[in-house]
């Protein structure tokens, strides 16, 4: 094997200085307008992550997308910690868009992605692109049931109706002072 020289000089212009955490505290999920991914960011400005469903492929594929500066041909392991839950996702950097930002595909079934099913915080890291704090939301759970329910929209209370119909006195409690 050959040795390589390399000046601490050249070592060090090759490296940047770490992307501040962003300032979520007046951000949220919204639902693009084709209804296939939801967006986490200012109501005012672009996304800060991204969850995307791929209804095409068998079984369906979650697209989670940190909006980060990202050099070509890097990888990195972005940590989400929440709903009592710590998930490590690999996410490569992808050119999209016209932005070189951070990209992971998923099976929708991937259990790791239960950490964005409960409705508590969550904290998203990305080396070197700083901390997303996300408030609590049913949304990115509904958005995940949903993509690995294959679109098809999730309606417990409906399924609940029907068996109440169909059996009137299960769906009636029972008199606890006997009327």
């Amino acid at each position: 094997m050959q040795a390589q020289r390399i000046s601490f000089e050249e070592a060090r212009a090759r490296t940047s200085e770490p992307a501040p955490s962003p300032d979520t505290a007046n951000a949220s999920w919204k639902v693009t307008a084709d209804g296939r991914a939801i967006d986490f960011g200012p109501a005012d400005g672009p996304p800060l992550l991204t969850l995307a469903c791929n209804l095409r492929d068998t079984p369906a594929t979650l697209v989670i997308v940190r909006h980060a500066p990202a050099r070509p041909g890097l990888k990195a392991l972005m940590p989400v910690i929440g709903n009592g839950t710590i998930s490590r996702f690999k996410v490569d950097a992808a050119l999209s868009e016209g932005e070189w930002r951070w990209e992971g595909r998923f099976p929708a079934t991937d259990p790791q992605l239960d950490v964005f099913t409960g409705p508590r915080e969550l904290e998203a890291t990305l080396p070197g692109g700083g901390t997303l704090l996300i408030g609590g939301s049913r949304i990115p759970g509904e958005f995940v049931n949903w993509c690995r329910a294959g679109g098809r929209v999730q309606r417990a209370e409906a399924a609940e109706n029907e068996a109440s119909a169909a059996s009137p006195d299960a769906a009636r409690p029972e008199p606890v002072d006997g009327r």
